[in-house]
């Protein structure tokens, strides 16, 4: 079904189921973690985006403020993380007691899917958790993160999504990159066959989109095409961190970049 939404400007565009629009071909889906990443998406045409704070920590819940913003400027599917924190992937009860506050809240400000992933301290998925998360979506797609490569099992890992009732699986195949496991994830799509959508994602450059659809045979890509931007700040005390005193570059951002977008679509399209 295809419905109108308003977005960045005032302008009106058209939002389209996400299985109809890849019944017409690939599907690029680019993580952000910016509103002016979110612009740039809108801008160069994405499909998908996968809404999150903190890419260098893997991707955080993103503010309801962020969302509702986004929801405005983008007329894509938004995808939002729920990950109430860096680090591993094993949840306190009050952590799943927030999570599933952020799912309430991602469903009525208008996203598509909720991205989240949960893991039992020997590895396997945490079925209590999940199931949990799951009973709060009433229906909402849901995506199992990469939460999925540090699993003990892969296969065993995938059946066990697949059961709980995901959509879709985001995996860069057990390997730190995509192009590191290219035959594993090649591996998991055929196990998966139509029971659950495999979304390759993990260090991917535009450049390695052929290749990667071609060895896998995957009908979707997850990168972040970012590329880095200078501060509008001339005044400025780079000698006073705001994150870790080793994370360089406070002045400087990764943002999605149109033109990285661009040579994406036409690769995933070629």
């Amino acid at each position: 079904m295809e419905t109108l939404i308003r977005g960045w400007g005032g302008e009106k565009f058209h939002r389209v189921a996400a299985r109809d629009r890849q019944a017409a071909g690939m599907l690029l889906e680019i993580c952000v973690d910016s509103l002016d990443s979110v612009i740039a998406c809108a801008e160069g045409g994405v499909d998908r985006i996968e809404l999150c704070t903190s890419l260098t920590e893997g991707g955080l819940t993103p503010s309801a403020g962020m969302l509702a913003q986004a929801r405005d400027i983008f007329p894509g599917e938004i995808a939002m993380m729920i990950r109430p924190r860096g680090g591993d992937f094993v949840y306190s009860p009050v952590e799943v007691v927030a999570m599933s506050a952020d799912i309430e809240l991602a469903r009525d400000l208008g996203a598509d899917a909720v991205v989240f992933g949960c893991l039992a301290p020997d590895g396997s998925i945490d079925i209590a958790a999940v199931e949990t998360l799951l009973e709060v979506c009433s229906g909402m797609p849901a995506v199992f993160h990469r939460a999925f490569d540090v699993s003990r099992d892969l296969l065993e890992s995938l059946e066990t999504i697949i059961e709980l009732g995901f959509e879709r699986i985001l995996t860069s195949g057990g390997k730190p990159y995509v192009m590191q496991a290219l035959d594993t994830i090649a591996g998991l799509v055929t196990k998966a066959g139509d029971r659950i959508e495999i979304l390759p994602g993990g260090g991917i450059k535009a450049e390695q989109i052929a290749e990667i659809v071609t060895a896998t045979k995957v009908e979707q890509i997850h990168l972040s095409a970012r590329s880095l931007q200078e501060s509008a700040m001339s005044f400025r005390k780079p000698e006073i961190p705001m994150g870790a005193s080793s994370v360089p570059g406070e002045y400087e951002r990764l943002i999605a970049d149109a033109a990285l977008i661009a040579k994406a679509r036409e690769m995933l399209h070629a």
